[in-house]
């Protein structure tokens, strides 16, 4: 497939079709230590999993509505892998998708996003179709900021299989669904050979996507269904932690997912940090800054001019300041609960000093 095609087919699929609900709180998953060893079959019959909790069912991408079939996961983690579970269900499973790195989500599937350090800059993307045929992604910033798609990049040393409940690609019979399991080495993430990246007893950022389409049946196989122009339907997008918006590529939505280093069977909490919450409010400005250089093709100078609101977190009033210099401006506010300055560019990254 040629890299323009990708990034067309991409832009589209990830096109910001409705305005941002209001704020929710993202999901949040302990994902505890295993001892175990996990064989990747799809089967999940390890005591570990059996001792992993399932997360809450899938909801529509912008929160609103519930999807017509469930989609539930289990996570859990070792020194050398991230495990994750998902099971769908599904009564028409079926595929056709077989090229890896082909556009995987034209067929029904299953989609992982991961952001490290949660920057919303340099993250990664992994789809997986019921044939078990990958897509890895790397993406050096989200699409709003005209980003580099790096499809040649490899999950290298990832582990997938999955298991159908039913029968893949028959049409005169229902299933149940399909379960896929993964082990994702904490080495893919690596940016150095030394980096000590696994993250014990912190967080990172991921969201879950499933992408399901409406089909039709020609000559008994199965197709993405069109209307009587000939164009494809839409497909539905369900996912793990509502972005609010019809595209997965706002990094700053995904959900929370935390490495405790406990053994399964344990108990363990995990808070949001505060400092995330000041993020959030760091984002709307940034999105208010971009909406009023749309309007008056200059960037604003004092907050009062993006919004009348004060920023509040936890009862405590933050005061951002905005920097305005040649290539564009930050936004800064200091922390009073880490007193850590947290910085927004005019590109989206989010840095601290």
């Amino acid at each position: 497939m040629k890299i323009v095609n990708l990034i067309i087919a991409l832009c589209l699929f990830s096109a910001v079709s409705c305005a941002q609900s209001n704020s929710e709180i993202p999901k949040s998953y302990i994902a505890f230590k295993t001892s175990e060893t996990i064989t990747i079959d799809g089967e999940a019959t390890e005591i570990s999993w059996s001792k992993t909790a399932w997360s809450d069912n899938f909801i529509d991408i912008e929160g609103v509505k519930k999807p017509v079939y469930n989609t539930q996961i289990k996570m859990m983690w070792d020194e050398t892998y991230f495990y994750i579970l998902a099971k769908l269900e599904e009564p028409h499973v079926w595929a056709d998708i077989k090229e890896h790195d082909a556009i995987v989500f034209y067929n029904n599937d299953f989609e992982v996003f991961i952001d490290p350090d949660g920057d919303t800059f340099n993250y990664y993307e992994l789809e997986i179709n019921a044939l078990n045929t990958v897509w890895d992604l790397f993406m050096t910033k989200p699409y709003r900021e005209k980003n580099v798609v790096l499809n040649d990049w490899n999950l290298t040393g990832l582990k997938s299989a999955v298991k159908v409940d039913g029968t893949l690609n028959n049409s005169t019979d229902k299933d149940k669904g399909w379960t896929l399991e993964l082990a994702i080495p904490w080495k893919a993430f690596k940016k150095s050979y030394f980096e000590k990246n696994i993250p014990e007893n912190k967080h990172w950022r991921v969201n879950f996507s499933r992408v399901n389409w409406n089909f039709q049946l020609e000559d008994g196989m199965y197709q993405r269904k069109k209307d009587v122009k000939g164009d494809f339907l839409p497909e539905y997008n369900w996912v793990w932690s509502p972005q609010g918006v019809i595209n997965m590529h706002v990094p700053e939505k995904w959900g929370y997912v935390y490495f405790s280093s406990k053994e399964i069977g344990s108990k363990d909490t995990f808070t949001i940090p505060q400092d995330d919450n000041i993020k959030e409010q760091l984002y709307n400005l940034y999105k208010a800054q971009n909406n009023y250089h749309l309007k008056y093709k200059k960037w604003a100078t004092s907050i009062d001019s993006l919004t009348s609101k004060a920023m509040i977190i936890n009862h405590k009033t933050l005061q951002p300041v905005i920097e305005n210099h040649t290539t564009g401006y930050n936004i800064s506010v200091k922390s009073p609960f880490t007193n850590t300055i947290l910085i927004i560019k005019e590109n989206g990254e989010i840095i601290s000093n």
